[in-house]
């Protein structure tokens, strides 16, 4: 495993920097690109969001093995995983109000020192300080996604009044970037875990002077800012009626809810799968972050000018993808007859599935439900996703550890099925709707059906 592991994310690394460059070489520079003003507010935002990105990531690899380190049962870690899920839904229903209220800048504070308090609670071996880490660590994540973004776009709206199509190009580079975050972080662990010696809670420890020097950076260069919008109950019942109105929305809140908690299983299952064969854990998830940017280069790669797919293709093809992963693995990973590199090749497809999904679905999200409803929407969308993840680890997982890893990957192949017929639901519906294509690069009405 731990040559197949180097070799892996010495080709993905290889491939993701090839498209990259051919694609940078390609792409003439805008407007938005030369503005010195719109630059250094870029940087401003850059250095204090990517330095939360940074310590987030670094946290990813060791999660599973440090609590392993600490002598707790799978049993037991599952119920730390589903702690953590259960915080973020919770405070994500209610993230983007307290935010609101609180401040954006604040907020952002916030977050460094929850986080942080989340990393010091890694140092302990007691089971409710570290249950109490995940709860914060919940917190932490809800405003990660939700402080940061808000402040960004109020800024540059209100504060400097820079064109709203602007937006995307600055989180499009975040997205970029984020991955390049994501493959240097699993990186870093796996020198200050092994390589130094210094054991896995070592990338905790690690990530708390990156959130000092966020919140720090935040605190001296961003102003601050609000928003009084309408309440909560408000925002869920109006996100309600537009879910139940809509059966595309529907269908995607579906497709998302299924999708994505597999996902989540995934994250709980990569490191006992793959540990016992001797795998370095970070560069196992660095390669697994270089797939997954391989995946987003391929997807603008395909609804270029030159290929034009529509996303509502890489969506199918993405979930085909995860549903034949699965199958893989409930193979590889049969008491007895285990086969680590045929489990690692699944995990790096549902990795390069994740990079053609999620940009697919914010493309197609984007276009179907109404901004104002989004919020609204989202939050029910994240109920369903999260109770899936949770009740997979807490009922799939109740049973022999080797079996009960097969029968996991099993129901989540059942849970893909159901998603692909989601999907194939939505094509059906959205077939003829010209709003959910990519618009024609030559300005004329694109022809071929969905």
């Amino acid at each position: 495993m731990l040559v197949t592991a180097y070799l892996a994310f010495v080709v993905l690394l290889a491939s993701c920097l090839g498209l990259e460059l051919s694609r940078c070489r390609a792409k003439p520079s805008g407007r938005a690109c030369s503005n010195p003003s719109f630059l250094r507010f870029q940087l401003d935002f850059y250095q204090v969001y990517f330095l939360a990105l940074a310590a987030d990531w670094l946290q990813a690899p060791y999660l599973y093995k440090l609590y392993q380190h600490y002598h707790f049962l799978e049993a037991q870690i599952a119920i730390l995983y589903v702690c953590g899920l259960a915080s973020t839904v919770l405070f994500g229903l209610v993230a983007s109000s307290l935010v609101d209220w609180l401040g954006r800048k604040k907020s952002c504070v916030l977050f460094s020192l929850t986080y942080s308090l989340c990393c010091l609670t890694k140092l302990s071996r007691d089971y409710f300080v570290l249950l109490v880490g995940r709860a914060l660590g919940g917190l932490s994540t809800a405003l990660l996604f939700s402080a940061f973004e808000a402040w960004y776009i109020h800024e540059h709206l209100e504060r400097h009044d820079f064109p709203t199509e602007w937006i995307p190009a600055t989180f499009a580079r975040a997205a970029f970037w984020n991955h390049v975050l994501a493959v240097a972080a699993g990186v870093v662990a796996e020198a200050v875990a092994c390589w130094m010696g210094l054991g896995p809670v070592a990338p905790f420890v690690a990530a708390i002077p990156l959130l000092a020097l966020a919140g720090a950076l935040a605190l001296h260069n961003w102003g601050e800012n609000y928003d009084r919008q309408r309440a909560f109950s408000r925002t869920c019942a109006g996100g309600l009626r537009c879910l139940l109105s809509d059966r595309r929305v529907l269908l995607l809140g579906t497709i998302q809810a299924l999708f994505e908690s597999v996902i989540f299983i995934f994250v709980f299952l990569w490191t006992p799968v793959l540990d016992p064969h001797g795998a370095p854990l970070g560069i196992i998830f660095s390669s697994f972050m270089a797939a997954s940017l391989l995946g987003s280069s391929l997807y603008r790669i395909a609804t270029s000018k030159r290929y034009h797919l529509q996303p509502m293709h890489l969506l199918s093809l993405a979930v085909l993808i995860v549903v034949f992963s699965l199958f893989m693995l409930t193979f590889s990973t049969s008491p007895g007859q285990e086969s680590p590199v045929e489990s690692f090749i699944a995990f790096l497809l549902i990795e390069l599935a994740c990079g053609l999904y999620f940009p697919s679905m914010s493309f197609l999200r984007r276009k179907v439900i109404p901004e104002t409803e989004q919020a609204g929407v989202l939050n029910w969308f994240r109920v369903p996703l999260h109770l899936l993840a949770c009740l997979g680890l807490l009922v799939l997982h109740d049973s022999d550890r080797k079996t009960g890893t097969r029968n996991m990957f099993s129901i989540c192949s059942a849970v893909m099925v159901m998603a692909l017929l989601a999907v194939v639901g939505l094509f059906t519906v959205v077939r003829h709707d010209a709003e959910l294509r990519v618009p024609s690069p030559t300005g004329e009405p694109y022809t071929p059906e969905l």
